[in-house]
């Protein structure tokens, strides 16, 4: 299979029948979201900072419950993952209608080792976006500059 760049600078197949395979197999409203895993699944995009204090991370993820995220630090390991499933179910006199909905992520990030003060890690969940602040240990703050005298 060949690429065909157009003008306004995307990739397409060369292959027409790929292009309307690809087309059909995309989300409807999530056309432009180019952020899947290996299995096509969509991740929440973060949003890291760091300052002298703490670092901060902001996890994008609408339409949750703080209850459906799970948050785990094991070692130097920070994981956040969901597993959400929806059920609904219609009755009418001449069909049952059901459908069903999963979604479910997982992202690990790697903090400095003996870097974050463990004990005092914040999580809160407002309008959307998932928001930790993890406090730096003392030791990794960033001291204040010592001016050294020459001789």
């Amino acid at each position: 299979m060949s690429i065909v760049k157009r003008n306004n600078g995307s990739l397409l197949p060369a292959n027409p029948r790929t292009l309307f395979d690809d087309f059909f197999s995309r989300e409807l409203f999530n056309w432009g979201n180019n952020n899947f895993s290996s299995t096509h699944t969509t991740l929440p995009s973060v949003n890291i900072r760091e300052n002298a204090e703490n670092f901060e991370v902001e996890l994008a993820a609408p339409g949750m419950e703080k209850q459906d995220f799970e948050i785990t630090l094991e070692g130097n390991l920070l994981t956040i993952s969901s597993s959400r499933k929806n059920q609904k179910e219609e009755k009418d006199e001449n069909y049952i209608r059901r459908e069903f909905s999963y979604q479910s992520f997982r992202r690990s990030i790697e903090l400095a080792e003996n870097g974050v003060d463990e004990e005092h890690i914040e999580a809160k969940y407002e309008n959307g976006v998932l928001k930790l602040t993890i406090p730096k240990s003392e030791k990794a703050k960033k001291q204040a500059p010592r001016f050294i005298e020459i001789q």
